[in-house]
């Protein structure tokens, strides 16, 4: 199972703004300069973002984004649901009632779904909130930079 680039950029914009946020509208500019991530790319995750109800738009001069709700309020998983749809390894794990046709005879289904549950079990147990404060433990009050995946391994563990 593999986090789309979306995936991972979506949960970068979160932390940016749970971190430089707080009460204020951020452009999508300054989070597209601090996480070097095109803007263009950053207004679509940012749309599905708003759709969910996670971020709140305004226009104007001290218009942007915000969180809708708290960082506590929000997890890891429940980002990269929305982008991703389903963190679900394999298809037949993807539908509530299963429809392939071999899953009476599957072997291998109660892997996939363990799989699928200890995913989902640790991405539903780390909250916005915990990314923040793991990232002030490290980096004290500096404005979030870019997270690579090193940052990221480091963050999470």
């Amino acid at each position: 199972m593999r986090i789309s680039t979306k995936g991972r950029y979506a949960l970068r914009l979160m932390l940016d703004l749970a971190v430089n946020g707080k009460d204020n509208y951020i452009s999508i500019k300054n989070i597209s300069t601090r996480q070097e991530i095109s803007d263009k790319y950053l207004e679509q995750i940012i749309n599905q973002l708003c759709k969910a109800g996670f971020v709140k738009s305004a226009r104007g001069a001290n218009g942007g984004y915000r969180l809708s709700r708290e960082p506590k309020d929000y997890t890891v998983g429940m980002i990269l649901n929305v982008m991703e749809g389903t963190l679900s390894p394999v298809p037949c794990l993807d539908y509530e009632t299963n429809t392939c046709p071999r899953s009476n005879a599957c072997i291998t289904l109660d892997v996939w779904r363990q799989i699928h549950e200890a995913v989902q079990n640790v991405v539903d147990n780390i909250t916005l909130a915990d990314l923040v404060e793991k990232y002030h433990a490290e980096y004290g009050d500096e404005e979030i930079a870019p997270c690579y995946d090193q940052d990221m391994k480091k963050m999470l563990s």
